[in-house]
């Protein structure tokens, strides 16, 4: 088991906090210990005292009576208290002065335990007197000397016992502790990091998608937020695999159609020498869109690979754009017999001069004035749209408006992603999603600002200064 593993830093946290309770274990056992063996040493000293006094021929046999039970007792001298009288009962020479004096009657938990501790590591052999209450009220008190060496000697062989067992609980206490974590935390923790390994292979392959099913909460919340992820990325996989499929077919398709467009563009060229007025003045507009349509089929490889070209930057007047579109958008929407029900408003200054790529400013605003007359017209009664511009100190902001019945909550929620985003029945949502990208490659931003049952409103910002990198300038 290794350190830098989970269950390994387990174990040895468990070993280190089990250590730690023995620790404060030890020190109240070894004290009370230490109180145990002062207070039979008391015991002993009693008895042995009771029986010299009620000895009546004390004075031939003391001498050797007195040894003996010093000896058994443990201790140097006896003094008993009775009827306030203090009597010296039993003695024997003392090896030294006495170090400290411990009354057993009024000795706090604290001071006994400190006590314990000093005694147990003070390797110095001392004589110490120790005070108690007699047993069975056989007087006021009693006082006996002892040397500090046996009783260090019994504290040091208790203690050992007790760290024997304590080791063996800890190690008890550890492997179980470890049991317990390898079956309920890291077996279910290994069985995702498994899931994950698996689906990081074969992403595509939904059956790979986890289950959630631990019993834990928390692992269970983390298999099901796994399972979210793992869906989640399954899904835009399959879709970019779609998109990549469809960038290819039509960079071929484009292919050949740039051909054609291009065929088209020469032939339009002399449409312009026409004798027919109405034909020479819409020979220009065939022969612009013509050529818009050749360079949309030459950027379509760049939009199969999920970009587009850079913007190229010139300054042009806003409203001689807007008017072509709007103009274009009026032929669509008459009818046969010249109605139509689409109203165009433009309140775009003269005099108002952006920096843009215009080509690109041109298909965004098609794709915005497009969607809004294609929504009126779905709806069946009149409406209006309008393209409104101004000029602050940071951007140029349009506004582009209509007042159709407003876009459907599936395409407000995914507004702006390919073939999720459709704001009318059938379509696939790619417009607003390129508009979105040539925005963003301006270093601007379109957003839509208002959609309900008076209408649609998105708006467009366009940063005055050049704040994208790799712009073509003009």
């Amino acid at each position: 088991m290794r350190i830098n593993t989970l269950s390994g830093r387990f174990a040895a946290l468990t070993l280190l906090f089990v250590a730690l309770a023995e620790i404060f274990v030890l020190i109240p056992s070894v004290s009370n210990f230490r109180l145990d063996y002062l207070q039979t040493r008391l015991e002993k000293a009693q008895i042995a005292s009771l029986t010299l006094l009620a000895t009546d021929d004390n004075q031939n046999i003391a001498a050797e009576l007195e040894s003996e039970l010093l000896a058994n007792a443990g201790v140097y001298n006896v003094v008993l208290r009775r009827d306030d009288v203090r009597q010296l009962v039993l003695s024997s020479p003392l090896p030294g002065p006495i170090a400290a004096t411990y009354d057993l009657r009024d000795d706090s938990w604290m001071a006994a335990a400190l006590a314990g501790i000093r005694q147990l590591f003070d390797r110095k052999d001392e004589v110490i007197r120790v005070i108690g209450a007699p047993v069975n009220h056989a007087g006021q008190l009693i006082e006996i000397t002892l040397s500090t060496a046996p009783l260090r000697a019994a504290m040091a062989e208790f203690g050992f016992r007790v760290l024997v067992s304590s080791a063996v609980l800890i190690a008890l206490t550890a492997a179980l502790l470890n049991l317990a974590a390898q079956r309920l935390i890291l077996k279910p923790i290994r069985r995702v990091i498994s899931h994950m390994a698996k689906y990081a292979d074969a992403p595509n392959d939904p059956r790979l998608i986890i289950t959630p099913d631990a019993r834990i909460s928390e692992v269970r919340e983390a298999e099901a937020a796994l399972a979210l992820m793992q869906t989640t990325v399954t899904q835009s996989l399959k879709q970019k695999e779609r998109l990549a499929g469809l960038g290819q077919a039509v960079a071929k398709i484009s292919h050949d159609l740039r051909n054609i467009l291009t065929t088209s563009q020469i032939f339009a060229d002399r449409l312009e020498d026409s004798a027919d007025p109405a034909v020479r003045k819409a020979a220009p507009k065939l022969v612009n869109s013509i050529s818009r349509a050749v360079n949309l089929c030459e950027t379509t490889l760049a939009f199969g690979k999920a970009e587009e070209p850079a913007p190229t930057l010139s300054r042009f007047a806003l409203r001689d754009l807007v008017e072509e579109i709007t103009e274009a958008e009026t032929l669509l929407s008459e009818t046969a017999d010249g109605a139509r029900l689409v109203e165009f408003i433009t309140d775009v200054s003269a005099n108002l001069v952006i920096r843009a790529d215009r080509d690109q400013l041109h298909r965004v605003l098609s794709n915005l004035i497009r969607n809004g007359r294609q929504a009126i017209e779905a709806a069946g009664r009149p409406g209006t749209i309008e393209i409104a511009a101004t000029e602050g100190e940071q951007d140029w902001l349009i506004r582009v408006g209509d007042t159709g019945p407003g876009l459907p909550q599936k395409a407000r929620d995914y507004l702006f992603q390919p073939f999720t985003g459709g704001t009318r029945k059938g379509g696939t949502g790619l417009g607003l999603a390129i508009a979105a990208d040539l925005i963003g490659g301006h270093g601007g931003k379109l957003e839509l600002t208002r959609s309900d049952e008076t209408g649609t409103e998105f708006r467009i910002s366009l940063p005055r200064g050049a704040l994208v990198e790799n712009l073509a300038i003009e």
